[in-house]
Formats: structure tokens, sequence, C-alpha cells
């Protein structure tokens, strides 16, 4: 690598460093998107400008294809869709590294590497957690795509079977780096992939904003693994940056929901549900019109708004901040409240919200605003269902115990929009549901929304 190539890798690495460190407040995103742009854009004119490029032809054309199908793909998109297409990135992150590796053992002259023991190992670690990610990463998307159920799928035995394969994989490394042969090469490869499989289907949807954020940090890893092999320091560097911003990420939102990372992995939990509520006795529900809402909230003086997947399914942000505006105008005090695994992707409502123009300053993580609801008047839960379940404080047999929620029960008025009485995504009942002041309002969260909204005008 010339003096100049590694000057470039380093500012390269440097905007990649910058750009993580924008992407950590809404404001300052903006800025880390152009920090990432621009690391990237120096990283692939470096890289092409490198006398070891041989064909530009193939090169330009991969570019080409991968751009018209990027663009093709960002511009269609739904905000919906943000989780599985994480997902599905991750997995042609795992998959490139499969190939690089496969390509750096079969023909190592090429890249002007020498096969010793230690670029066998460093090998053997990218195309592993290269294989595990790629799988794994369809499933997850499967799962939240809804191609393949979000229920956990398990069998008698599975762990055992995960800890033979681990421990197979091992043991066939270590063979790899002895006898240098193809066939164990290939045997890993085999191995990891099924392990992928194997990983992710006992994980249920409850679970999956961990799940996303444990593949985003395997990719980065299998990044760094083969960045070693190849020596290429600018792989190494944003490979380890995306490894370990993606392992603290999976530690937050573990914190998040009260659980440990390998009780995720061992022990998943949840997924959809279209059945109807528990019975719970004699308590029913008190079903509510947009006209009851609004009446609520024009007496109100502090409102607190949560949104969940359901404003997000409903694209309701706009008109939620439309309604939020108007209440305000009135003199009301309207927050925004956000819990840390609220939809299925990390962040996934301070996106939304932040699409919808919602000022920063009204948004509040769950941290910084669950005191307040016992001030609130009105709680406007946008389909926010396992997160608002009183279930994880109360009830010691639920699989969500002691998971941190906000306590949207302690407002005075809790308005909770959804389009029936079925569980949520953990597929767990909300008893919120049958509380003296929580008010239903059944259907559309973005027609219910409106509705009100014209009530309320």
């Amino acid at each position: 690598m010339t003096g100049f190539t590694g000057f470039a890798y380093l500012i390269s690495s440097i905007c990649f460093i910058m750009a993580l460190r924008g992407l950590s407040h809404p404001e300052s995103a903006q800025k880390g998107v152009n920090f990432g742009i621009a690391g990237m854009a120096l990283a692939m004119v470096t890289t092409l400008m490198m006398s070891s490029v041989s064909s530009y032809f193939i090169i330009f054309c991969g570019i080409g294809a991968g751009g018209l199908i990027g663009t093709t793909i960002a511009k269609k998109i739904k905000m919906t869709a943000l989780p599985e297409l994480m997902a599905a990135f991750h997995s042609l992150v795992g998959l490139a590294a499969v190939f690089v590796a496969s390509s750096a053992f079969l023909n190592p002259e090429t890249y002007g590497i020498t096969l010793g023991t230690g670029s066998l190992i460093e090998m053997a670690f990218g195309v592993s957690i290269g294989a595990i990610t790629f799988t794994g990463s369809l499933i997850a998307w499967g799962k939240l795509q809804g191609t393949i159920s979000g229920q956990p799928v398990s069998f008698e035995g599975q762990h055992a079977l995960n800890a033979v394969l681990g421990l197979g994989m091992i043991l066939i490394i270590l063979l790899f780096c002895l006898t240098h042969s193809a066939f164990f090469f290939w045997v890993i490869v085999a191995m990891a992939l099924l392990l992928g499989v194997l990983l992710i289907i006992p994980i249920g949807g409850a679970d999956m904003p961990v799940i996303v954020s444990m593949l985003n940090s395997y990719s980065g890893w299998a990044a760094a693994g083969i960045g070693f092999t190849l020596q290429n320091n600018l792989l190494i560097v944003t490979g380890a940056l995306v490894g370990a911003s993606g392992a603290i990420l999976s530690y937050i939102m573990c914190k998040g929901m009260n659980r440990s990372f390998l009780n995720v992995i061992l022990g998943g939990f949840g997924g959809e549900s279209a059945g109807p509520a528990q019975d719970l006795g004699d308590r029913h529900a008190k079903i509510g019109s947009a006209e009851d809402a609004a009446f609520i909230m024009k007496s109100a003086s502090k409102v607190i708004i949560v949104p969940g997947y359901g404003m997000a399914v409903a694209q309701a942000q706009h008109v939620l901040r439309e309604m939020g505006d108007i209440l305000q105008k009135a003199g009301i005090d309207v927050k925004y409240a956000i819990h840390p695994v609220a939809g299925r992707m990390p962040g996934h409502m301070n996106v939304l919200l932040a699409e919808a123009n919602v000022p920063y300053d009204d948004v509040f993580e769950q941290e910084d605003i669950n005191r307040d609801f016992a001030q609130a008047d009105v709680a406007y839960v946008v389909g926010a269902n396992d997160i608002t379940n009183p279930a994880a404080k109360n009830d010691p047999t639920s699989p969500i115990y002691g998971m941190p929620i906000l306590d949207v029960e302690n407002a005075k008025t809790v308005l909770f929009i959804k389009r029936s009485l079925g569980s949520g995504y953990a597929g767990i009942d909300n008893p919120l549901f049958y509380e003296d002041n929580t008010l239903m309002l059944l259907g559309d969260a973005k027609k219910m929304t409106e509705d009100i909204l014209k009530a309320l005008e």
C-alpha cells in the first residue's frame, strides 16, 4: 500500500468516524450522512487509482448495476420496510465477505498475499462470520417481511445442535489452517451457512430490533476479518467501526428490554398474532370515537404522544404532527415519547417523526419522559402495544416481565389507537386495553387521527 493510498484511506476512516458521530443525534444526522458519502467516495476513487486494478470495464459495470438497483430500491421503499431492508443489506455484506474470501483463497497471487497460517485464520474468521451473517440476515428479512412466520421456531435439541455445530466449526478451522485444504474451507462455509439459519429461526418478532443491530455488528466483523486477509487497513477500520457500533447498539436494545444478549439468542420470544385478546373475566374495553378523543384533548393541558409500529404502518406521522401543532396553538403542552425498541428497528420512530418535521426538542427518550406521564392529562398511543404493556411490571409470568416500558397507564386518560384488540407483535395480550382510564380508538391510525384533527378544527 503506497503512502498516498494509506493517507487517503486514513481520511476516509476519519470521515466514517465523523459519520457515526453525526448519526448519534437527529440534528446532526444529515451531516453524518454527508461525511459517510464523502468517505465512501474517497475510498472508491482511491481504490480505482491503485495499480493492481486490471479491468475498469468490469468494475464500472458492477458500480452501474449496483447503483441502479440501489437507487430504484431507495425510491420505492416504504418507511415501514426499512427494518427488512437493513436485514437484506446485511445479508449482501455477509455474502460479499464469503465471495472475497473464496476468491482470495483460490487466487491469493491476484491479491498479492501469501496464505500463511495467520492469513488462513483471518480468512476462516471472515468467511464464517460472513456466511452466518448472510443466512441469518435472510431469515431476519423473511420474518420482518412476513414471508416467514414471526413466531419462534424451535425443536428438541436445538441448542445442543447449535453448540455441536459451533464446536465443530472451530475444529474444522484448526484442520483448515493446518492442512490448507480447500475441502475444509468449503466445509466451514457450509457449516456457517447452516448455523446462521439455526441461530435466527428460534428468535421471535419481539426481539427483531436486537437481531437487526446484531447482524449489523456481524457484517462489520466479517469485513474486518477479510480486511486482515487482504492487508487492507480501510476494511479493517471500517469493519471494526461497524462491528463495534452494532454490538453497542445491541447492548442498548437488550438493556431497553431488560434482557441479556444471550437470553435473546437462546430464548427469543414473540411473533405476529392476529388473534383476539384474552378474556379478562368481566372486564371489557371501552370503545371511543374521534369526537370523544377530540373532546378529551380540548380539555387537556398536557398531552404525550407515543408513536409505535401502528403509526409506521398507517404512515400517520404527518397528520400526527398536524394534530400536535393544533394542540400547541391552543396552549396545550405536547410532547412525544420514544421507547428504545419501538417499531422493528432501532430509531424507527425517530426517523418517522423527523420525516414529518416534528421539532427535535419535542421528542423525548423513555428515561427522560417516563415521570411526566403522571402529570399528563392524555397519553395518545398510536399502535405502540408491547412497549406500553403493564404486564412487564405486574405479571411475573409474562415473557416481557422486567422490560422497561412507557408508563402511559399513569396518565389521566389513555387514548389507544389500534386496529383491533388483538395482541401485539410479541404475541402477548395487553391488559392496558381494559383499564378504567383507557379509551380504545379502533381503526387505521392515520384515518382516526385525521378524524380527530377535523373534530379539533
